[in-house]
């Protein structure tokens, strides 16, 4: 899911910033006007548990592996432009520090992963619920298959991104320039990778973890569901965790965990490095040229591959990169909330200030202002 530089020609990432740069905006927008100032660092820790995910590699029957992302959770949650803002920044610093995705491609991957999954699996999901009750079990299952059909329209779109370069992009001798895959072979590699595995774990996580709020939570769930109807009594005590407590311990949890994610063998389809390229079974003569010009674009990740000690301590440094990654987004998501929101005080003063200037204008000449 994660595309590399050299994999997508110039044109094809310039065409993913194309679209992400307009949805940026209007996600911040949005999100500075509902999510309320004390719902902040709730998103800043489900930004870092949407990185945590993405850390959690599992391996698929082909030799390869694949991971959820949690976008189809945020989405439910605080909603699908909360969740563009939250996948967006843990992309980025994957790609800047850890070198897991590029930095041509970072605005493919934001469309494939921020806009397309959180939107379709919160449509789905809507759809789903319907008008039951917030405490209904048809909520839990709804999150769950939207969650589901939201990662495997994401990998769906990453095959085809991928499968059409060659036919897009060659040289005078029909040899690919960027990636080597057609579709026939990129689209039901990603499709094979998702529907039979990672979408599940999207599935499970994301039903599973709105299921227990149900019963344990329910301010959390109220934040993106105002209007919608509970069953049964008020909360009591054990429903009135604070929403931000609860994700980080789940955070916290989660970035335990994260050894766990080096057992899968393998690298995900579509993520090797062009040395690891098997030519002869693509039908090439060499490593594609716009590949390998491209691949090594940005060589300036901190943390390459989740590690600092060149593979000598595989597990300290993924408890590492999880400790750092955590502590990066939610200081950019609490920045980049601070920022928006000065923004808007800034404008409503001077709406504030231009109507009253207007109301002084319109009164008659002489009267008491």
């Amino acid at each position: 899911m994660h595309i590399p530089d050299g994999y997508l020609s110039p044109a094809t990432c310039a065409v993913g910033y194309a679209v992400a740069i307009p949805v940026w905006a209007t996600a911040a927008r949005k999100v500075g006007k509902t999510v309320k100032s004390r719902q902040v660092p709730t998103l800043a820790l489900l930004s870092a548990m949407c990185f945590l995910i993405m850390m959690f590699n599992i391996p698929i029957p082909d030799g390869t592996t694949a991971h959820a992302v949690g976008g189809a959770l945020v989405a439910v949650l605080l909603g699908p432009w909360a969740a563009v803002i939250a996948i967006s920044v843990a992309l980025a610093f994957q790609a800047l520090l850890f070198g897991d995705g590029g930095v041509l491609s970072y605005g493919v991957n934001v469309v494939n992963m921020a806009i397309v999954l959180p939107f379709l699996s919160y449509g789905g999901y809507r759809l789903l619920a319907g008008r039951s009750l917030l405490t209904a079990p048809r909520r839990a299952v709804a999150a769950g298959v939207g969650g589901y059909f939201g990662l495997s329209a994401a990998a769906l779109c990453g095959g085809v991104e991928l499968g059409l370069q060659p036919d897009l992009f060659h040289n005078a001798q029909g040899q690919p320039l960027y990636s080597p895959y057609h579709l026939s072979q990129a689209v039901p590699a990603m499709l094979l990778a998702h529907l039979a595995v990672a979408s599940v774990v999207e599935a499970v996580l994301t039903g599973g973890v709105i299921a227990y709020l149900q019963r344990a939570n329910l301010p959390l769930l109220r934040v993106n569901h105002p209007g919608v109807p509970l069953t049964g009594d008020e909360p009591g005590r054990a429903r009135q965790v604070r929403p931000v407590r609860l994700a980080l311990a789940a955070v916290v949890t989660m970035a335990v965990l994260t050894p766990l994610g080096l057992l899968a063998p393998g690298t995900a389809f579509g993520e090797q490095r062009p040395g690891q390229l098997d030519l002869a079974r693509y039908h090439l003569s060499a490593i594609p040229s716009g590949l390998q010009k491209w691949n090594g674009l940005w060589h300036h990740a901190f943390f390459s591959g989740y590690d600092f000690g060149h593979d000598q301590h595989p597990a300290l440094g993924y408890l590492v990169s999880a400790a750092i990654g955590i502590a990066v987004i939610g200081l950019t998501i609490l920045a980049v909330a601070g920022v928006v929101r000065r923004l808007q005080a800034r404008r409503s003063r001077s709406r504030a200030a231009a109507a009253a200037t207007a109301e002084e204008s319109d009164q008659p000449i002489g009267a008491a202002p």
